[in-house]
């Protein structure tokens, strides 16, 4: 498996603590735009939050150890195809190498279409998969400017492939969309009714099954802290609080795989990218504490 070595990839680990072999953790950067609406970057994404990690102090305070120590391997970007369909297929075979080799698969984009690829792939693998799926969109609509596979999807493809979908953190949504949830029964965890105690989060955990795939994407946090992203909305998840619940998610359940999307990255406002690669290792670290 070809990936990047020191000092290019994430962390910007030495060949001991990132090599395919020595890894438990496998990054997978796709800089996949083909379909955004509103913004234009996030292929830029991957190679920011890279480029942002070398800058991240290994030392976990929280968990009290160097996270890193488990491995953390970073591909080489995944090469990127025109038709959509093409590339969600290609994503989905990249992903299933790496489960068949007993690694824990983190994508990294690009828009947020790439996620039905890696989550076909851990469906496979992983019995009575939940998605959880932490947005400000419900990304339910069947189809978008003509494609089923526009970023304006994922969760219904999502939904397609497992019917234990669960959007957090949602504050922008369509009537099709609300009504197609109510239909299904597909209970949304809107921001608004999330406060300090955070006694949502123990709500949103008891709907998971015991394997979780989680998908974030960066818009839905709030934008005071997180701006540079593909479609930010007011509101939205803090980052402490986000810390808290993913670390519960992590504890209380089997996490079989995780993705970032939707960086926009910012020449002039570079915290975003500095942020979300604090919270992939962050990620990473409540995904092995259990393990």
């Amino acid at each position: 498996m070809d990936y990047k070595k020191f000092p290019d990839n994430f962390l910007k680990l030495a060949d001991a603590l990132s090599s395919y072999e020595n890894s438990k953790a496998v990054i997978i950067p796709i800089p996949y735009e083909k379909t955004t609406t509103f913004m234009q970057g996030t292929k830029k994404g991957p190679d920011s939050i890279i480029k942002n990690s070398a800058e991240l102090h290994l030392y976990d305070d929280e968990l009290e150890r160097n996270t890193c120590e488990v491995g953390v391997c970073t591909l080489n970007s995944l090469e990127i195809e025109n038709n959509p369909e093409v590339m969600i297929d290609s994503i989905y075979k990249k992903v299933k190498v790496v489960l068949d080799d007993n690694k824990f698969p983190i994508a990294l984009g690009g828009e947020h279409s790439i996620t039905q690829g890696c989550v076909k792939a851990c469906s496979e693998k992983f019995e009575n998969l939940s998605v959880l799926h932490i947005d400000a969109h419900l990304d339910l609509a069947d189809e978008w400017e003509g494609s089923k596979y526009n970023h304006a999807c994922v969760g219904k493809r999502c939904f397609d492939i497992t019917k234990n979908f669960i959007p957090i953190g949602i504050r922008s949504v369509s009537k099709e969309e609300a009504e197609f949830a109510k239909e299904n029964k597909i209970k949304i965890f809107w921001a608004k009714d999330i406060d300090d105690s955070n006694e949502r989060f123990s709500e949103v955990i008891g709907s998971l099954s015991e394997n979780v795939y989680i998908t974030l994407d960066l818009d839905g946090l709030d934008p005071s802290f997180m701006p540079s992203v593909g479609n930010p909305e007011p509101g939205g998840l803090k980052y402490y609080q986000l810390l808290s619940f993913l670390r519960k998610v992590c504890k209380e359940k089997n996490t079989v795989g995780f993705d970032v999307v939707e960086l926009c990255p910012n020449e002039k406002e570079v915290s975003s990218d500095f942020t979300a690669a604090k919270i992939i290792y962050k990620m990473i670290g409540y995904a092995f504490d259990k393990k």
